[in-house]
């Protein structure tokens, strides 16, 4: 029997397919073990006896080189750098208390103005009311505040019942929020899931549409 393998390279780079890269003197495919498996005594294949071993075919030259592309972190600017040293210095709470101030300050402002003594041939506040007359989204929020603050809540629900309704929500929000931030507290977390706002913005939608609604009893809610 006739051992392939012992073919001189030429013979055998001919005999393989076209497009396979040669392969060196003494070197033979995975596929031609088969074929030169026993020599021409019959005993075991030189592969097996370890003389003889699989060349790996070369890499075609010019293929491009795999490599993961590194970027550069990128850098906070001066105004960054300046309130994360701020927020790194500052008490616990800090953050509680600014957020405290600005709900005073609507408060006082709320109070200061006493938007329920407007008089009548006032022009409104509001761009939309004051271009097309009709009630925006928030309008009447700031009347229904300052009724609230008076304890007065059917005139405020009368002015903008949805914030009378999430009012209390939001305020115990903050509570729990600044309770935790500046001693600790663990009260119980509202569970607020993207599907409930969505149903509130659609809630409150409708509700500015149908407040502009020139029919009873549609038009009480019309401030």
């Amino acid at each position: 029997m006739i051992d392939v393998t012992s073919v001189d390279g030429p013979q055998r780079r001919a005999a393989a397919a076209p497009d396979a890269p040669p392969l060196p003197d003494g070197a033979v495919r995975p596929s031609d073990g088969a074929v030169g498996s026993f020599d021409r005594a019959g005993g075991a294949s030189d592969a097996a006896a370890g003389q003889r071993t699989v060349a790996a075919a070369p890499a075609p030259d010019g293929w491009p080189v795999a490599a993961v592309p590194v970027y550069p972190a990128p850098q906070p600017d001066r105004l960054t750098r300046f309130v994360l040293r701020l927020q790194e210095r500052s008490p616990r709470w800090a953050a509680p208390l600014a957020a405290l101030g600005c709900v005073g300050a609507g408060i006082g402002y709320t109070l200061m103005i006493d938007p329920t003594r407007s008089a009548p041939d006032a022009a409104p506040t509001c761009l939309l009311k004051l271009t097309t007359g009709l009630d925006c989204p928030g309008c009447g929020g700031t009347r229904a505040l300052w009724y609230l603050l008076h304890a007065d809540l059917p005139a405020a629900a009368r002015h903008h019942l949805l914030l009378v309704f999430a009012l209390p929500f939001l305020a115990y929000l903050f509570v729990a929020w600044a309770g935790r931030q500046a001693f600790g507290w663990r009260l119980p977390q509202l569970r607020i899931s993207n599907k409930l706002i969505g149903v509130f913005l659609a809630a409150w939608l409708a509700f500015s549409v149908v407040r502009n609604l020139p029919w009873a009893p549609f038009t009480a809610l019309y401030v």
